[in-house]
């Protein structure tokens, strides 16, 4: 089993930035990817970005050049830099691991929200 915990949700203006982490715990297990998803009212949830054990990242297009994501191996901790928010990125983020089995394991989600 494989626990997540995130942070660094919240509310921000329009512009603004956001730095999301989450931590992945548990015993005997391996990471193939760590990610985020996000789902936003009445929407279904997405990939935000995501980076495998080889550090290959992908990102959904309306995030490029805006997001980044990065990990730290030795705390097995993700984390997703926010940048120049929009109104349309206000949703639940939700950190995403998968093993190299293909298993996947979700964070509780935490809220974003870009208002003025």
């Amino acid at each position: 089993q494989v626990q997540l915990v995130e942070s660094g949700g919240g509310l921000v203006q329009p512009g603004g930035s956001l730095r999301l982490s989450c931590a992945a715990s548990g015993s005997r297990f391996s990471i193939y990817s760590m990610g985020w998803y996000r789902q936003g009212p009445g929407k279904q949830r997405e990939l935000v970005a995501s980076i495998t054990v080889d550090d290959i990242i992908n990102y959904t297009d309306t995030v490029k050049g805006r997001f980044t994501i990065s990990k730290d191996n030795a705390k097995n901790t993700v984390y997703l830099q926010m940048n120049s928010l929009k109104p349309e990125d206000t949703a639940v983020y939700y950190c995403n691991v998968k093993t190299p089995s293909r298993l996947n394991y979700w964070g509780q989600g935490t809220q974003v929200t870009v208002s003025s």
